[in-house]
């Protein structure tokens, strides 16, 4: 009997429910995978060979693919991940073999105040300890390839620097010159440390490395991670790891993690974590855990190989991308579905009450302090008024030419007045509207959900890009702020425009799709700017560039690739019981 969520933390419910789950050997069965496919590591997380699947699968038609995406979100949380648990539980009650593919996530956010990401309620993916606390260890195999690339290229500075044509002749080596100002890569940790942003290394003697500037990235937002998503294979995974710029020379031209020699080491590390995760809901539907997220500073999506492995095994396959439509799904569309070359048969779009009353007007919720009764209590008109950046999102995903599900992502406290209004405003706007009570009494409130996403899969499409690959950088990132965002226009810093006039002249990056870095708090760069913003335009500070990935990356305002620890994270709530080993306090 699963335990009541108003009344439990979501790591009970979660532990409650391990107590019976599948063996992924059971899943593994239900899957259809052969032995040799399912690579266990122990009892309830495994990985699977995904070139052995594709391989004998290769001729069976793909399954449905749905997208789940969300409302600019607030501080209350849309229910991305939990939603996702939710549609999977509730299509599988349908009787529907379904699959989900998510996230990994990070050590940054699960020890910090938003936690983990495994859907909560009595719709979760489980189990959640492993889940939360490095899995299977991808992301450590990603720190460790993208570091090694630091490594390479800081011990190359120190060895030029003090030794020059001695050390260079010794080993047959050509100089490669590297302007010390600019090494455009960081190292990675996955944690928010924002007092690592930018620190100076190589202080010390000689033989202490080369003193420069430098700084950390959390580990998510890494080049190798975004490869990790958007490789077919670890063929493709292998050149894409040459491509990866790592800092330029002193004439201004890119150097390379092949020019420093440390490519194949890099791939080295990621042999094993190409394989994608299998884990399960809590009603016991199977789950691929691949790739990371924070779509505001990277690509955000799970990774495509755990999806064409999903599609070929299941009859629907139910995909996440991070944070709301502007960012989530349009990388999705843009770039994911580019890179892949899947077309999605639905959108799911996710909106809660209380985050529509945030943009309505709300008072502006606090992470870890009280919340206001207005989002308890009814107040329709500015749940009305919050709907504008639902119609917004709507609006996002119609462009692509997917249909539209809205999921009322319902709390118990949400009244049938609050519901009604936002059910008329979508339907109003052209998209399907489901309510759903996933959270709180798992599939079986999501069949009415379940019923529209399987209608919606029905109805053909005309899926198309919002830019095609010819289009001039500026134009892209115009379209991109102007169709998506809602921005008047774009603004750049003296850098980023001269960038952008130095990439558009560059046939090589004509192959690279756009991967937007901007707060994911407002449709704008200024993230205290809530509901639909108006008469503002997208400031551009930097343009990166992740040839390995396949990206052009420009920044918008001031966010950072290393957010920072609150000052009261999830860590303080996390302890082991001694005596049984039990992760206690992960939500």
């Amino acid at each position: 009997m699963s335990l009541d969520p108003t009344k439990h933390e979501d790591w009970e419910i979660a532990e409650e429910a391990e107590s019976r789950m599948k063996t992924v050997f059971q899943l593994a069965e239900e899957l259809g995978l052969e032995e040799e496919e399912l690579l266990p590591h122990g009892h309830y997380v495994a990985k699977v060979d995904y070139k052995a699947v594709l391989e004998r699968l290769a001729d069976v038609p793909d399954g449905k693919y749905i997208d789940v995406t969300a409302i600019t979100p607030t501080p209350l949380g849309e229910g991305k991940s939990t939603t996702t648990m939710g549609l999977t539980q509730g299509m599988g009650l349908r009787g529907k073999n379904v699959i989900a593919t998510i996230r990994q996530p990070s050590g940054g956010p699960t020890m910090n105040i938003k936690g983990s990401a495994a859907g909560g309620g009595l719709a979760q993916c489980i189990p959640l300890t492993p889940f939360s606390l490095g899995l299977t260890g991808d992301i450590n195999a990603i720190m460790n390839a993208h570091n090694l690339a630091m490594v390479a290229v800081t011990a190359r500075l120190q060895h030029e620097f003090n030794y020059g044509d001695k050390f260079l002749g010794r080993r047959d080596l050509k100089r490669l010159n590297i302007d010390p100002r600019n090494v455009e890569m960081k190292w990675i940790i996955d944690f928010c440390a924002q007092g690592l942003r930018d620190i100076i290394i190589g202080l010390g003697g000689k033989m202490d490395g080369f003193t420069m500037r430098s700084g950390f990235a959390i580990a998510v937002s890494s080049e190798v991670m975004a490869i990790l998503a958007v490789a077919k294979d670890l063929k493709d995974m292998r050149e894409r790891m040459a491509r990866i710029v790592v800092a330029y020379n002193k004439r201004g031209k890119p150097v390379t993690t092949a020019d420093l020699e440390v490519d194949g080491a890099m791939t080295a590390w990621m042999v094993e974590a190409i394989n994608p995760n299998l884990m399960q809901t809590l009603e016991g539907q199977p789950v691929f855990v691949h790739a990371g997220p924070f779509a505001n500073i990277a690509i955000g999506q799970s990774s495509i190989v755990a999806d064409r492995v999903a599609l070929k095994l299941g009859d629907y396959v139910i995909t996440e991308s991070g944070f709301g439509a502007d960012i989530g799904f349009e990388k999705f569309w843009n770039l994911k579905c580019r890179m892949s070359g899947l077309t999605p048969n639905a959108a799911v779009l996710v909106a809660t009450i209380r985050a529509l009353k945030a943009h309505g007007g709300a008072p502006t919720p606090v992470p870890g302090k009280p919340m206001d009764p207005a989002y308890t209590e009814e107040r329709v008109e500015w749940v009305e008024k919050g709907c504008a950046n639902l119609v917004h999102c709507i609006d996002i995903i119609k462009k692509s030419g997917v249909s539209p599900v809205v999921c009322i992502n319902v709390f118990y406290t949400d009244t049938d007045n609050e519901i009604n209004a936002v059910r008329r405003i979508a339907e109003e706007a052209g998209a399907r509207v489901a309510e759903s009570r996933h959270w709180e009494h798992g599939g079986e409130g999501a069949l009415e959900f379940a019923d529209a996403v399987i209608e919606a899969c029905e109805e053909p499409n005309d899926f198309k890009f919002l830019y095609e690959l010819d289009t001039p950088l500026r134009e892209r990132i115009e379209l991109i702020a102007t169709e998506v965002y809602g921005a008047d226009g774009v603004e750049y810093s003296a850098e980023a425009l001269e960038k952008a006039k130095r990439m558009e002249k560059d046939p090589d990056m004509l192959e690279l799709g756009t991967c937007m870095v901007k707060t994911h708090l407002s449709l704008s760069d200024d993230p205290s700017l809530k509901g639909v913003p108006k008469g503002w335009k997208l400031y551009i500070r930097d343009i990166l560039t992740y040839k390995g990935a396949g990206f052009v990356v420009p920044v918008a305002g001031t966010i950072s690739l290393m957010p920072g620890t609150g000052s009261n994270p999830a860590f303080r709530r996390i302890d082991v019981d001694v005596d049984t080993g039990k992760v206690r306090g992960v939500f």
